[in-house]
């Protein structure tokens, strides 16, 4: 299977970045994408709404689904589930995207701060995901890919903002549970991270602005990798922990030019990605002490 042409694709925080670049790419085969997210009004810091997107994904030739949804509120979560349900007849894919950043240390994390992020992140990648699985049950080629980093378990990577990691990689240990737990099922529960930084509005608005972007790569590269994962059988691919470009380069990709940065250069590498896979791509790397959501 090579496309996602009438699958139905349920996306938390969809509504820009990584997220809305996967539901485009879904939408150019003709999937139908539920964009289940809480910006449902235009907000002057941060690009596009629920509806925006759902106008985006069907010029790119899908159906679209606006809800608004916070996945923290499990009422929410359900009643987005089945509005997807009703509409498309069931659900294929999960796409865990949704993701709250804070990038501070342990004395300067307010404890609303830290409550968000493990709400939004592993929290809500669990409720979606359970809230999901009875109607994966049910699809031919089920799939929950989640976007959460391989579990590298280094003190380096949770030194400089604990909280939000820990948040972060509660997300990945749904993945680890999940792909045991169901994989009798057929669901494959991966997770998916990019090896660079990626132009979103967390980047922009977090990380250090247009500079920061400008040695960024596009979503695209996430959204590639992601739909490479997403049409393969889910019987034969579980409980991974991927990174974008490796993904890629297995499917036969060399040129990663197209995905920028646009400032030209070498992108800056993302953080959480373990050692042994920065050495094992040819791509050369900047490094700078950041993060993204």
């Amino acid at each position: 299977m090579d496309s996602l042409k009438d699958k139905t694709l349920f996306i938390s925080g969809g509504s820009r970045g990584i997220g809305l670049a996967i539901a485009l790419r879904a939408a150019k085969d003709g999937a139908n994408v539920v964009i289940a997210a809480k910006t449902d009004k235009p907000n002057p810091k941060l690009p596009g709404t629920i509806h925006t997107a759902v106008e985006e994904i069907e010029k790119a030739g899908g159906q679209g689904l606006a809800v608004t949804c916070d996945i923290r509120e499990e009422a929410e979560v359900e009643a987005a589930v089945a509005k997807a349900v009703e509409r498309f007849g069931g659900i294929d894919i999960v796409v865990n995207n949704a993701s709250a950043i804070q990038l501070t240390g342990t004395l300067q994390t307010e404890m609303k701060r830290y409550d968000l992020m493990q709400g939004v992140n592993a929290r809500g990648t669990f409720l979606v995901s359970k809230t999901c699985i009875p109607h994966l049950k049910q699809a031919q080629n089920p799939h929950i890919l989640t976007l959460s980093p391989p579990l590298d378990m280094k003190a380096k990577w949770f030194a400089p903002h604990v909280a939000y990691s820990m948040a972060k990689f509660g997300m990945s240990l749904v993945t680890l549970g999940l792909a045991a737990e169901f994989e009798k099922d057929g669901i494959a529960a991966n997770s998916l991270w990019p090896l660079t930084a990626i132009d979103t509005a967390a980047v922009r608005n977090v990380l250090g602005g247009d500079q920061m972007a400008q040695m960024s790569r596009s979503p695209e590269i996430v959204a590639d990798a992601a739909h490479h994962i997403l049409t393969r059988p889910s019987r034969e691919m579980t409980g991974r922990f991927l990174i974008d470009e490796v993904v890629l380069r297995e499917a036969g990709v060399t040129d990663f030019s197209a995905y920028g940065p646009s400032g030209g250069g070498e992108p800056v590498a993302d953080f959480f990605v373990p050692d042994e896979v920065v050495a094992s791509v040819p791509t050369k790397l900047r490094h700078l002490s950041f993060g993204h959501g």
